[in-house]
């Protein structure tokens, strides 16, 4: 005779045994109709689980993240079975649920073409509408193996072998097709209306190049057709200011197979990192001694660290004279040394150090994006040893500076995530009870909303993430803050306390940005490349008219650099319409023309990129009005 705890605190009794859908129509035929899934005691289950015991129970519905992801998930798998329907001699794979959508990775003979994935949608619409029910069950671990290699799914074979002996080995079935998974799924197929098929990509097999090339189809589901066609509009939207196709048109940057995740700064891309880079070193970095490391670093310190165990798999390693080394993935270990290298006193704490660091990580091939998932990029990285009683001070003055740097850079918008212990960490417990609270106490003095994400903070501590909204509605995690209690102690830092004994220090960890490269990606993805005229790595081009004019063009453009503006002359034998129309392509804010009369009245003709005409200025006047937008920051 279970009771059951609903979130709005009311009970409900019943006499026997009864399934999370049951429950769901207790309550009203509505919430049954629409329930994907259960949250019972923390655990997400199907809706035909059977609660036997008192529990505390949500029912999950395409509302919840947790029910939009059951939706995704469940999509995946009908887009399996679709494949499997239409190519019977394809295997499939895995296919998990990502941001927006999800993705399923297929062996077959063949390439899949964009005319196949039409095909495939319409068989899954099809399935849709034969409304089949998706049943959970279990089997035997040694029956499961033969029972997929006879089937041909030499994969799923391979993956159910390294399941953990203790693990349920469940399957699901919807019509012929059985998929292994551990679910949970809507009830039936008739409740996955709203998808499409983005996009088709190549992927190994595990994530690594030793093994097997896949194809892994892309795809989005949402709730209804209205929110699909929001996040298809998008989606195109997203497509136009693609930081990589903008990078090619602009002369940014560029990335080729030979340093794969690596990028090329052009002359203009790079103008805009060091105008971003300084920006850092004059309001992240003040009263912060900055430092640089190097980047090759023995195994051994990885090692106490932590960082060998946690991301051994992404640490490029390398060897000299039979010892093991690592580029680093992180600075935190080289920042511990500067502390380490001279006996500190409590009278240098808080001790504050900060690095342009550059990190290399090796992330799969088939995660790369451009800036946006790299192999190598440079944190705004930045770490403060303190005492326990300095925490509230240094952490409430680092929650001020991001939410500057982010107004700075044109980001109104920001979510602020509280993230928890995770089950793979280091430190005791108590440790990460006192870490937790001090972030938490931070928030709510500074009376700031913010979510809690259980099992999301790094493995040394907890943290406060900082996501940016931009301006077509996507969500960026940027900042962060972190409190570690323990790899100091891991790393041997001390500190001479008031009382003449050792003390180890309490670690600040903080990137404002995160990556210089990632954030460069995001704003001229935000911006559309029209970047403002602070950040714009040209400012101004000066254009003649005709020939004659190209000696007062280039006074004009000296003139400007002199006072520290990005200027360029285009003394092109042209038509000044095209040099207008070239120079508004590349997204220029202010258009200079020269012809005789600016040349007589030494001023210049002012238009913007969108079309604007100032009019003719005299060439102090334009500088005036230069300075004061780039200093507001416009």
């Amino acid at each position: 005779m279970p009771s059951i705890t609903l979130p709005d605190g009311s009970q409900k009794n019943f006499d026997k045994a009864v399934t999370v859908k049951a429950v769901a129509a207790s309550i009203g035929p509505g919430l049954a109709k629409a329930a994907l899934g259960g949250l019972v005691d923390d655990r997400l289950v199907d809706t035909s689980f059977v609660i036997e015991e008192d529990c505390d129970l949500s029912v999950i519905t395409s509302a919840n993240t947790e029910g939009l992801e059951i939706l995704r998930h469940s999509t995946a798998h009908l887009l399996a079975q679709a494949v499997k329907e239409l190519f019977p001699s394809a295997q499939v794979t895995i296919g998990p649920v990502i941001e927006d959508g999800f993705y399923y990775d297929f062996a077959f003979e063949r390439t899949f073409t964009l005319d196949d994935l039409a095909v495939i949608e319409t068989r899954m619409m099809e399935l849709v509408y034969a409304n089949l029910s998706v049943k959970r069950q279990t089997m035997e671990r040694g029956e499961a193996v033969d029972f997929f290699k006879k089937a041909g799914e030499m994969f799923k074979a391979e993956i159910i072998a390294e399941i953990p002996a203790d693990e349920v080995v469940s399957l699901y079935s919807q019509g012929n097709f059985i998929d292994l998974c551990r679910g949970p799924h809507v009830p039936n197929t008739g409740m996955l209306k709203a998808f499409k098929l983005t996009k088709i990509a190549g992927a190994y097999w595990r994530g690594d190049s030793n093994n097997e090339m896949l194809q892994r189809i892309y795809g989005t589901a949402w709730p209804d057709k209205k929110a699909l066609k929001a996040y298809l509009t998008r989606l195109e939207e997203a497509g136009k200011r693609d930081h990589r196709k903008l990078g090619r048109q602009l002369d940014l940057f560029h990335f080729q197979a030979e340093a794969p995740g690596m990028v090329f700064w052009h002359e203009k891309g790079w103008a805009l990192y060091q105008v971003v880079e300084n920006y850092v070193r004059e309001v992240c970095y003040e009263g912060y001694r900055e430092v640089h490391t190097p980047q090759v670093l023995d195994r051994t310190l990885w090692e106490k660290s932590g960082h060998w165990d946690k991301f051994h798999d992404m640490i490029f390693a390398t060897q000299s004279e039979n010892r093991e080394y690592a580029l680093k993935p992180m600075n935190c270990p080289g920042h511990v040394q500067i502390f380490n290298h001279t006996l500190r006193s409590y009278r240098d704490l808080p001790f504050r150090v900060a690095e342009f660091g550059i990190v290399h990580r090796n992330e799969p091939s088939g995660t790369l994006h451009g800036l946006l998932r790299a192999r190598r990029f440079t944190q705004d990285d930045a770490h403060i040893f303190c005492s326990e009683e300095e925490i509230q001070t240094e952490v409430t003055k680092l929650i001020e500076m991001t939410f500057r740097v982010y107004r700075d850079f044109g980001f109104q918008d920001v979510d602020i995530a509280l993230s928890l212990r995770p089950k793979q960490r280091v430190g005791s417990d108590s440790l990460w009870d006192k870490a937790e609270a001090a972030l938490e106490l931070a928030l709510k003095n500074k009376s700031l909303t913010y979510r809690v994400d259980p099992g999301e903070g790094a493995f040394y501590g907890p943290k406060i993430d900082f996501t940016l909204h931009d301006c077509i509605g996507r969500t960026w995690q940027c900042g962060t803050v972190q409190i570690d209690f323990s790899m100091a102690g891991r790393l041997g830092a001390k500190f001479v306390g008031e009382d003449g004994a050792r003390h180890t220090p309490v670690m600040i960890h903080r990137a404002l940005l995160g990556s210089l490269e990632r954030f460069i990606g995001i704003l001229i993805e935000h911006h559309a490349g029209r970047l403002p005229i602070w950040l714009s790595p040209i400012q101004a081009v000066v254009m003649s008219i005709t020939e004659k004019h190209g000696s007062y063009v280039a006074e004009v453009v000296e003139s400007l650099k002199n006072q520290d503006f990005r200027v360029d002359g285009d003394l092109r034998n042209e038509k000044i319409g095209l040099k207008i129309r070239e120079h508004t392509l590349q997204r220029v804010p202010y258009l200079l023309v020269v012809g005789e009369r600016e040349m007589g009245n030494r001023t210049v003709a002012v238009r913007m990129q969108g079309g604007e005409d100032l009019g003719e200025m005299p060439i102090d006047a334009f500088v005036q009005h230069l300075h004061q937008e780039i200093t507001a920051r416009v």
